[in-house]
């Protein structure tokens, strides 16, 4: 018997890097929201001190069952108050660092999971 992994047709991130990730394959310079049943836009953010209530507001109206939020290169957390319209739709919300997040999805996008990756992708710092 021949094993083959499950195909799925959501897309996928397929690769990270300082100030980019890329969406199946093509580099996406910037913050932006992914989801497993086809939703992808910018997200009007590239540093956590400009997010605010209505960066997790627009996440509540997609209906997802989670949003990962990967919150650049370290775990930051959003203040609980803006994740209101999040728990009051019951949709899970899990933080972690972008390129954490980036694996999770794509585990949970792969089961077919209706997930969306809210991703701060913050410009590469110069050295």
């Amino acid at each position: 018997m021949k094993l083959q992994p499950d195909k799925s047709d959501a897309q996928s991130l397929t690769a990270h890097g300082p100030g980019w990730v890329a969406i199946n394959n093509e580099k996406v310079e910037g913050s932006v929201v992914v989801g497993s049943r086809g939703e992808r836009f910018e997200w009007n953010c590239s540093r956590f001190d400009q997010l605010g209530p209505e960066h997790f507001a627009q996440l509540a109206s997609l209906g997802a069952e989670l949003v990962i939020f990967g919150s650049g290169s370290r775990i930051r957390f959003p203040q609980a108050a803006w994740l209101q319209p999040l728990m009051a739709k019951r949709t899970g919300v899990e933080t972690m660092d972008t390129p954490a997040a980036c694996r999770t999805y794509n585990i949970l996008a792969g089961e077919g999971r209706h997930v969306i990756a809210a991703l701060l992708v913050e410009p590469p710092q110069d050295g």
